[in-house]
């Protein structure tokens, strides 16, 4: 039978865990020791009196029966003569919206509930177009708790109408309102003469008739259209099991793959030799086979690539227009460098635009290496991604690409004069000495010094400091969250650029952010940054305020102050730490040289 899989969602307190625990025991779904546990349980943790808590059907963790609430993604399998079912509860509750996310990924039709008395919701009207967004095209509205509303008919109509008005531009092909009570079992398995009124399908109905719209997946429903498409294959591990075997294993993502067929990788043209599983060579393999590729040429691929038919292989590019969902508490810095996981492929990754907690957004994306790719509506392996951060590798947010903003034809232009021909002309390594710390640290005083003797000695040095870069380069940017990772994100680049000329460069920046911190490090070569913490306490910076800068901020004056209203978060492992409670200036700077005189710059 076929196997559809479906999300309930909605605002919290809507009943979905409920719906389900309903579903499972009208359809006469639930066995004998199932029955008896909820008995028991409703008695002992149910919030019905006493009688069946169906909810606890699906509530498994401790967390959530304590509170009533669903937490975690909860995944059931029935079945009905029509139809097999994987079911997806999700969470209601905004802080939990992540998994909301996971359990619609992977569904083929959505169960919108909303309580009928409080209509459409803000977490309503988000869940609806994050499975809109996901590519969800048919939803059941499931108007519950009309049971305490008398079943009133009018009502009914009026929150149907609303949320038909909201979600005329979410592009779904069709929206069923059922009402409902999930407590009583009003129309969720047989139809009910509590509501006379209304002549169209029972949920249940509607989940064994529902086809969804054509999408390209690869669950075991995939539509003819995308088995008929252009081949797919995604390299997940390059098998070599001994010198006489190199296979290509992983899942064809659309399409048929077949033997002989003519694929490309890249920019080479090959063919198909072999197609192997366990249980020997097969001629073709199917949308959502996991297999080995045996090529007839010895062509480089590696975790990542994908293979195309040569007559329609996938695109590459390296920036997108894409929708977003942020799923972190810490929102979507524009200019942050983040990870993005797509496919087999993890890239670095930045945006364009802000996002908060639960936002959703469209916006320009970028990547620091080409992907091959497709759009989120063609192809949802190769058109999704998740978004992680660098330095937890905590996932942050989710992405689907609408189209790309430009191929992927920006090339590094080789040079003749290169970074090791110009250390050789200096006599010595480069390197990005950066000092942070808060305002009144003394970080300038002691780049300026470090400096000095730097020069003294013949090397070959800059200095970029914060308040005189704000005077040009950087005059453009102001001091949010967001306007300091942009203003490090440039001096990263410079320092850099710098590195390579073969410099010495001394960055005197509060940087109050690990993560851009971290992005500078990234961007120059191993053993060729040095960071140095000027720990100085907020009291005794304060006390200093040689520029009145803090006094204005403890007025109101001077908005995302670091230290005051603005997060400093200092470095973890910074090669040199300066205490300039007990250090004198010229102290500070002399430990500094010496620091940098055992890594061999100077």
């Amino acid at each position: 039978m076929e196997l559809l899989r479906f999300i309930t969602c909605g605002s919290v307190d809507d009943g979905k865990s409920t719906l389900i625990g309903r579903l499972l025991y009208e359809s006469k779904l639930l066995y004998a020791d199932h029955l008896a546990a909820l008995e028991a349980d409703s008695r002992r943790v149910g919030t019905r009196g006493g009688e069946l808590d169906f909810a606890l059907l699906v509530d498994g963790l401790a967390a959530e029966r304590e509170q009533g609430i669903t937490i975690d993604v909860a995944y059931r399998f029935f079945a009905t003569e029509a139809r097999r079912f994987i079911v997806a509860d999700t969470p209601g509750h905004e802080q939990y919206t992540r998994n909301m996310v996971t359990g619609a990924s992977t569904a083929d039709a959505a169960v919108l509930l909303l309580d009928a008395r409080k209509g459409v919701l803000s977490q309503t009207r988000r869940h609806a177009r994050i499975v809109s967004l996901l590519g969800i095209r048919h939803v059941a509205l499931a108007v519950n708790k009309l049971d305490l509303a008398g079943y009133s008919r009018e009502l009914f109509d009026e929150v149907s109408a609303s949320f038909a008005q909201f979600a005329a531009d979410l592009e779904f092909a069709e929206i069923t309102c059922v009402p409902m009570s999930a407590t009583e079992g009003v129309n969720v398995v047989g139809r009910s003469e509590l509501t006379p009124w209304y002549d169209g399908p029972t949920l249940l109905q509607w989940l064994e008739s529902v086809t969804p719209s054509t999408r390209r997946t690869v669950s075991s429903r995939s539509s003819d259209a995308r088995r008929d498409g252009p081949s797919r294959f995604l390299v997940q591990w390059v098998n070599r099991p001994d010198a006489t075997f190199r296979g290509l294993s992983g899942r064809v993502l659309g399409g048929t793959l077949r033997r002989d067929e003519t694929v490309r990788l890249g920019n080479r043209t090959t063919s198909v030799a072999r197609i192997v599983t366990m249980d020997g060579d097969l001629d073709e393999a199917p949308t959502g086979s996991s297999v080995t590729v045996v090529l007839a040429d010895d062509v480089d691929a590696s975790r990542g690539d994908v293979l195309g038919a040569a007559s329609d292989p996938p695109s590459l590019a390296d920036s997108f227009q894409a929708k977003l969902v942020w799923l972190h508490e810490n929102g979507l810095l524009p200019g942050r460098q983040y990870l993005a996981k797509i496919g087999a492929r993890t890239v670095g990754f930045t945006a364009t635009k802000a996002l908060g907690l639960n936002e959703i957004g469209v916006d320009n994306v970028h990547f620091d290496a080409p992907v091959p790719f497709e759009s989120y509506r063609t192809n949802r392996d190769l058109g999704s991604f998740v978004v992680l951060d660098r330095l937890s590798n905590a996932t942050v947010g989710a992405g689907m690409i609408d189209f790309a903003l430009r191929p992927a034809n920006v090339r590094w232009q080789t040079l003749t004069v290169d970074k090791q021909a110009r250390i050789a002309r200096n006599g010595h390594r480069p390197c990005v000495v950066w000092l942070t710390g808060l305002s009144g640290a003394g970080k300038s005083t002691i780049a300026d010094l470090v400096e000095k003797v730097l020069h003294a000695e013949g090397r070959h040095t800059f200095l970029l400091d914060g308040d005189n870069v704000r005077h040009g380069l950087n005059s453009d940017l102001g001091f949010t969250d967001a306007d300091r990772v942009e203003n490090i994100r440039r001096i990263a680049e410079v320092a850099a650029l710098m590195v390579d000329a073969g410099l010495i460069v001394l960055v005197s920046f509060i940087s109050p952010f690990r993560a851009e911190r971290a992005l500078a490090r990234d961007l120059v070569g191993e053993n060729e940054f040095c960071e140095v913490f000027v720990d100085t306490p907020l009291a005794v910076a304060e006390a200093r305020d040689p520029k009145g800068l803090y006094r204005k901020a403890r007025r109101g004056e001077l908005a995302n102050f670091t230290g005051i209203d603005s997060p400093y978060e200092p470095p973890l492992e910074p090669e040199v730490r300066l205490d300039t409670t007990t250090l004198s200036p010229q102290a500070a700077a002399d430990a500094v040289v010496a620091r940098l005189r055992a890594l061999g710059v100077c």
